[in-house]
C-alpha cells in the first residue's frame, strides 16, 4: 500500500490528538511530513509535546500549501475544528477530524459544502464507529434480526475533575457537546432523525462549577422514545456506559460499551435476548476479543483517501448529525 503524506493541525488535552498522532507517526500506511500547533499548544498542552519529538514543526500555511501533503488529521480544541477544517477543506486536503466540530452551524455548513464540492474524504472520530461489536450489532438491526426498532437507550458518563468540568462551560450544552454527540451518532445510525428532540442540559454546581455537566436529551420516533445520558459527576459512570436496542424481536444490552485492558486494547461486553422468552428471560453476558479503535479507525480512513473503501458517513449524514447534536445541547 503506498504511503499517504500527512501532517496533523493541533493538540488538546481532553481528546485524543496524541493518539491519533502517535498511529500515524508509527504506521504504515502514512507517512507523516510534520504538525502545526497553530492555538498555542506548546504552551497550554506542555505534557503533550513528546508525541511530536522528531518530527518537523510547520506553520498551517506550510502544511495546507504543500501539494504532496495529501491529508491531515485537525486535532485542535473542539473551539477551533470548524475553522481549521475548512482551511484544510479550501486547499483540498483529505481530512480526519476530531468529533464534533465547533458550535457555528454556519461555518460547519460551509464545510461541509466544500468538501462536498471538491470530493475529499471527511472522516470524524466519533469513537464507537469502530467499535467491532457495535458495527456488527448495527448490521444485525440493518438486517431485522431485532425486528421494529422500538428504543435506544444510551449512556455514557464518568467523574470528571473540577478542571474538566469547568472546561465544559467553553460549550453550550456543556458535557452533551463533549461526550453525548457519541450517543446522538449511535442512536442516529439506529433509528435515523427523530420527530423530536426535548433537551435536558443542567448544572450541577458540585464545588462552585458553571457548566452544563449533567445532560440527557429524549428523542421521540412513531414507535417510542429514545433517550442519551451524559454526566460528568458520576462515580462508576465509565463501566455503566451503555447501548440498550429493543426491538419487536428482540433486546441487546452492550454494557459497559468499552472496558481497558491495556490500553489502547479495549473490550466490550453485552448480552441479548432473541424471541419469545417471557418474565425471566435471561441471557449470559459475552465478552468480546480485544480490539484497538485508532488502528480501525485510522487504517478505514487510509482506504478511503486511497480510494479502496466508500465512507460510509456520507456528508449529508455528517452534517445532520452536527445539527442534531446543536439540538440537543439546547441550540
Amino acid at each position: 500500500m503506498k504511503k499517504i503524506k500527512i501532517a496533523q493541525i493541533g493538540m488538546s488535552q481532553n481528546s485524543h490528538g496524541d493518539e491519533i498522532f502517535k498511529f500515524i507517526n508509527n504506521s504504515d500506511l502514512f507517512e507523516v511530513v510534520g504538525y502545526a500547533l497553530p492555538e498555542n499548544e506548546r504552551e497550554k498542552f506542555p505534557n503533550k509535546m513528546h508525541v511530536f519529538e522528531g518530527c518537523r514543526e510547520m506553520t498551517v500555511e506550510e502544511i495546507l500549501n504543500d501539494p504532496e501533503i495529501e491529508a491531515v488529521t485537525v486535532e485542535t480544541e473542539e473551539i477551533y475544528l470548524t475553522k481549521y477544517a475548512l482551511m484544510a477543506a479550501e486547499h483540498k486536503k483529505h481530512m480526519h477530524m476530531e468529533k464534533p466540530g465547533s458550535q457555528n452551524l454556519k461555518d460547519f455548513e460551509k464545510l461541509i459544502e466544500t468538501v462536498k464540492k471538491n470530493k475529499t474524504v471527511f472522516h470524524t472520530g466519533y469513537m464507537y464507529r469502530y467499535n467491532p461489536y457495535i458495527s456488527k450489532l448495527l448490521e444485525r438491526i440493518k438486517n431485522g434480526e431485532l425486528g421494529d426498532i422500538i428504543s435506544v437507550e444510551a449512556q455514557m458518563s464518568c467523574k470528571h475533575s473540577d478542571e474538566i468540568r469547568n472546561w465544559l462551560s467553553c460549550f453550550e450544552g456543556g458535557i452533551m457537546f463533549f461526550l453525548g454527540c457519541h450517543l446522538v451518532d449511535l442512536i442516529l445510525q439506529i433509528q435515523g432523525m427523530p420527530k423530536n428532540i426535548i433537551p435536558f442540559n443542567k448544572c450541577t454546581k458540585l464545588n462552585g462549577t458553571t457548566s452544563e455537566d449533567y445532560s440527557m436529551a429524549v428523542f421521540e420516533y412513531d414507535k417510542g422514545v429514545s433517550f442519551a445520558k451524559t454526566t460528568s459527576v458520576e462515580r462508576g459512570g465509565f463501566l455503566r456506559r451503555q447501548l440498550v436496542v429493543t426491538g419487536t424481536k428482540g433486546m441487546i444490552e452492550v454494557k459497559p460499551l468499552e472496558t481497558t485492558i491495556k490500553y489502547p486494547l479495549l473490550t466490550t461486553s453485552y448480552k441479548e435476548v432473541i424471541g419469545d422468552d417471557d418474565w425471566n428471560a435471561n441471557s449470559d453476558v459475552i465478552t468480546t476479543e480485544q480490539f484497538d479503535r485508532y488502528t480501525a479507525m485510522l487504517t478505514s480512513f487510509a482506504k478511503m483517501v486511497l480510494g479502496e473503501k466508500e465512507n460510509p458517513w456520507s456528508y449529508d449524514y455528517e452534517l445532520e448529525l452536527y445539527k442534531t447534536v446543536l439540538k440537543c445541547c439546547g441550540k
